[in-house]
Parts: C-alpha cells; structure tokens; sequence
C-alpha cells in the first residue's frame, strides 16, 4: 500500500500514517483494532473507497504498532487516542470527519467524538470493543492471574493463535477511559456492524455503544456468520455499502 507518511511526536518517536490530502471536503477516519496495524484488508478497501468518492483519508498506527516507534508494553488508551488527536489535528484539520473504528479503534474513536464534537458527521464501528480490557480481560482473569499481573507489571496473555503481552497500566487506564456510560447528542449517522460469530468480542458491545447516541440516526447490522475482523471480500463489500450510507 503506497501513500505512506510519518508524523514525529518526538525526535525519537515517530507515527506511521497513510493520507489522501483534501484541502477542503470530508475525511474518513480509520482507526485500527488492539495490536493490529495497516496491513490488513480493511484499511486499503476504505482507502479506495475514499478515492472513489473523492473524500480525504487518513488511518494511523499507533505507537507499538506496525512500523510506528515505541513499544507495544508502552501504549494506553489515553496515549493512543492523544496521538489520533494529533494527526486529526495536524492531516484532517478543521474538515469534517466520518469515523471508523474497528474494535479496539471504537474505543478510540469514541475519544474523538467527545474531542472533536461538531467536526464528526458520523461513525461506523466494527466489532466495536469499548472498555475491554475491564470486562473481557480483567474480570475474567483469575485470582492468580490478577496477582501475577500486579507484582510483575504484566502477563503474556494467550488467545487463539496470539499471544498479547498485557501491562497493569494498561488495565487501569482503561479504567480512566470509560465511554459506555456517556451521552452524546449530536445528530450523527451511526452503524455498528457486528459478526454473529465474533468469537472475540460479543454482539452486546455494539448494542451498548448505539445507548450512547441519544439523538443520532443509527442502527445495528449483525451479520449473520460474520467473524471479529469481517474482512473477507463479501463483508468488506457490506462495510462499504453501510459507509456510504454514512457519507451520503
């Protein structure tokens, strides 16, 4: 995938992200899952779709991801939605945004709907996971774990075939990042697309989130043996479709 960039937080630091420059029109945002990057199917089919549509673009990998600096054991939620905030600010600037999260990257996302505020016209989340590493972590650690984790700093956490190195800080700052009990009442257009078969993430998730939205037009797809990612080129096909639901 060409159109490349890097943005420096520090001297040292730097953020991987890919642009289509548009003085002026609307801009989709992607935002990536939890220890993803932009490699995968999802961010080149937006991308083109945006070409398609003539609309900006800009997806980022935050730091510890990709080819993005600093380590992985490093990064939060507060630190991950700080860096998007930045690139919004310095590639998207005052233009209208339309969001797309996929799970991790909804959490994120949501960040930026309570920053951003008028900018956002919309958001589409994808196997949306908000404040999972409370519920679908941390509470279901056992007892040993939860100790382990607290003395060392962090446990390598096994799932299907990854292994996810998990930090205690991490943990907590999820907690300081709570987004499912807010209200937001700007007329937005909100999709959550959500796989029948997520095996990583449950459908109720995406239910919660669309709570949120007290006056937005929104709705709910679940598709039917859809997994976590729904990258496969008939679900991207269903993404696309309900994106342009959303810019249109």
């Amino acid at each position: 995938m060409n159109n490349f960039n890097y943005f420096r937080i520090t001297k040292s630091k730097k953020i991987r992200f890919l642009k289509i420059f548009k003085k002026k029109g609307t801009y989709i945002v992607f935002l990536h899952g939890f220890m993803s990057d932009l490699e995968g199917k999802k961010p080149k089919s937006f991308l083109n779709f945006s070409k398609r549509k003539k609309l900006g673009f800009l997806a980022l990998e935050y730091s510890g991801h990709g080819k993005s600096s600093g380590k992985f054991t490093d990064g939060n939620i507060s630190k991950w939605s700080r860096e998007t905030s930045s690139l919004i600010k310095k590639v998207v600037k005052k233009n209208n945004i339309i969001l797309i999260g996929s799970s991790m990257g909804s959490w994120i996302a949501i960040n930026q709907i309570l920053k951003f505020k008028e900018q956002i016209k919309g958001f589409m989340g994808i196997g949306s996971a908000p404040e999972f590493l409370e519920n679908l972590m941390w509470k279901k650690f056992s007892n040993k774990i939860k100790k382990e984790i607290k003395k060392k700093g962090i446990i390598n956490l096994k799932h299907g075939d990854y292994e996810y190195p998990i930090t205690y800080q991490l943990i907590k700052d999820g907690r300081n990042n709570k987004v499912l009990n807010k209200k937001i009442y700007q007329n937005l257009k909100v999709v959550l697309i959500h796989g029948a078969k997520d095996s990583s993430v449950p459908v109720n998730y995406s239910k919660r989130i669309l709570k949120i939205f007290k006056t937005s037009e929104k709705k709910l797809l679940i598709i039917k043996n859809g997994d976590h990612s729904l990258s496969s080129p008939k679900w991207l096909k269903i993404l696309e479709r309900e994106l342009s639901f959303i810019v249109n």
